[in-house]
């Protein structure tokens, strides 16, 4: 398969820009391709893989790509996909954003200069005087057109919201990108994702005005779950690549936790495997053969790509032991951090840790405290250990009810890890 055909066999085209040359007759020929990022947050997220790893494929196949870090943008904020107005940054902040980004995007894209290249926007923007800005760019455009697109009349309609004159204007500024980079750099291509499709049409019509020139967009799908909940979050917030944000075992743990349902089409749109292995992926999803195994590969896949190979096999060797009833002196190997990471949405329970001092509390008093929360099934919770025998504590079954739990048995001297039956975990938190 050539380029435009592997991205529409991954789900990866939503919309193209139709003229007399079609984009994948044009992408036979090498191309400028560019793609902007959104400095609103010290790092990226895993919504901006999509675009990211787009640029990579185009990279791959042997076009040079422009990422464009949106200094200017980032200052007025885009209203693309947003209900409310965005608090601006200041420009102290916008500054540490932008650092940390561009070193984010020079892991996964060559940015030699040749095959690729870094800019940013604030560059060419920052300097620019209103009146020239409103002759040479803001006459191409009629209000009456602009007010139609999406990002606009949503904003509009909406009661008691509106928009402001800032926002209204940032299409102009990033079309002004597009007319920047296609005059300076041969920029002919334009991606990212669907909601950007008027930013990307405004460039492509500003281009053609301004320079006489035909120049293309492409969108790849802005990602929903197939239950409907926006994808990129969880309980604790917005999965970034930052490991200082998300930790790589939390980031695994993200892709792992992906439904049957969604998890092919990951492997699609993220992966760089092979089609016909997520084919065959596929077959096991559907006929329910190996399960799981898709969602280990696309974990694997992913952490790897985004953390390095070795961090992404220190995770795999945390989840084994988490996940396989390790013993105590396992348990010690893996990070403090990983424990509750990996144990997110079981109960936590406080235990002062005086109790644990001296001889501590018997591991009956224990149960009934973290398990079952009171006095009142003492007499179930001695069941449990010493007949059915389904308490286990660290990793490692105790059948004997007074059995002592003190301070020792912390694990980094802050958790201890409480399972009954097979799946039901409690930490306890030394306070």
């Amino acid at each position: 398969m050539n380029l435009f055909q592997e991205l529409e066999a991954r789900g990866l085209i939503h919309q193209v820009s139709a003229h007399e040359e079609p984009l994948a007759k044009a992408l036979e020929r090498p191309q400028v391709v560019y793609a902007g990022f959104d400095p609103s947050a010290p790092s990226l997220h895993v919504g901006n893989l999509v675009p990211l790893l787009g640029l990579r494929r185009f990279q791959q196949a042997g076009h040079t790509v422009i990422a464009l870090a949106g200094g200017a943008t980032g200052l007025i904020g885009d209203p693309s996909g947003k209900n409310e107005e965005r608090n601006l940054l200041g420009r102290d902040a916008l500054a540490h954003n932008l650092a940390s980004i561009k070193r984010q995007l020079e892991r996964f894209l060559v940015l030699d200069g040749q095959r690729g290249v870094m800019v940013d926007n604030l560059d060419w923007t920052g300097e620019l005087r209103l009146l020239d800005f409103l002759r040479d760019v803001g006459k191409h455009f009629a209000v009456n057109v602009m007010v139609k697109k999406d990002s606009v009349k949503n904003r509009i309609e909406r009661e008691g919201e509106g928009i402001s004159f800032t926002e209204f204007s940032y299409s102009l500024l990033q079309a002004n990108d597009y007319l920047v980079l296609a005059r300076e750099r041969g920029c002919t291509v334009q991606v990212g994702g669907s909601d950007q499709w008027g930013n990307i049409t405004a460039g492509i019509d500003l281009c053609r005005r301004a320079l006489g020139r035909h120049v293309y967009g492409l969108t790849f799908p802005l990602l929903m779950n197939s239950d409907g909940s926006k994808f990129g979050k969880t309980a604790r917030g917005a999965v970034y690549l930052d490991p200082a944000m998300t930790s790589p075992f939390a980031f695994r743990q993200f892709w792992f936790n992906t439904p049957d349902a969604d998890v092919i089409t990951r492997l699609r749109l993220f992966s760089f495997l092979p089609v016909d292995e997520i084919a065959a992926l596929e077959r096991k999803v559907q006929e329910k053969s190996a399960p799981n195994e898709a969602q280990r590969v696309l974990a694997r896949h992913m952490t790897e790509m985004v953390h390095g190979a070795d961090e992404a096999e220190r995770v795999e060797r945390a989840v084994e032991v988490l996940f396989s009833h390790g013993s105590r002196d396992d348990l010690l190997k893996v990070p403090a951090e990983y424990l509750e990471q990996a144990f997110d949405g079981a109960p936590v329970v406080e235990l002062e840790r005086a109790r644990l001092a001296g001889e501590g509390l018997s591991l009956l008093d224990l149960v009934v405290h973290a398990v079952y929360g009171g006095g009142e099934k003492r007499g179930q919770a001695k069941r449990d250990i010493a007949q059915d025998k389904s308490i286990a504590l660290n990793g490692e079954k105790v059948v004997d009810p007074e059995r002592r739990v003190t301070g020792a048995d912390l694990l980094h001297d802050r958790t201890l890890v409480v399972r009954k039956g097979k799946k039901g975990y409690v930490l306890v938190r030394a306070v």
